[in-house]
């Protein structure tokens, strides 16, 4: 199944904890993140960046949403794994296994980010359901 929604971070803050002369700059922020579309609902994402400079970096999280999927309700966990280069971010985020509740439990599946500077992302959302045992 597909979804197709909107991703906007709602608020959130971003803070360096390491930084070296000409090296890296690592940075942990946490963030409330919304969904609309296919998929509505809330999220709570907490993201470690590695900064090679101003426009290039590594990008890893973990998400919470809770919230609507196809007439479903529950939540789930994203995992992060993405990169920002030159002002265009690109990002997968996989459903964590078994990390569904409510009716999302058993939901597999992948969302797709790349976008440059906006207010709003669209995403695409791959998904399916675990057969149940």
């Amino acid at each position: 199944m597909r979804a197709n929604a909107t991703f906007r971070i709602a608020r959130g803050k971003e803070k360096p904890f390491s930084a070296i002369k000409d090296g890296p700059k690592l940075t942990q922020g946490t963030f409330t993140t919304v969904y609309r579309g296919d998929l509505q609902g809330e999220g709570i994402l907490s993201e470690l960046k590695v900064y090679y400079s101003e426009t290039s970096a590594t990008i890893y999280g973990l998400e919470r949403i809770t919230g609507r999927l196809g007439g479903k309700s529950g939540s789930f966990i994203l995992e992060h794994d993405g990169t920002f280069e030159n002002g265009v971010l690109k990002s997968k985020r996989t459903v964590l296994p078994g990390a569904g509740t409510g009716e999302l439990v058993g939901l597999r599946g992948q969302i797709t980010l790349q976008s440059g500077a906006a207010e709003e992302f669209p995403v695409t959302f791959d998904y399916e359901f675990a057969p149940s045992a």
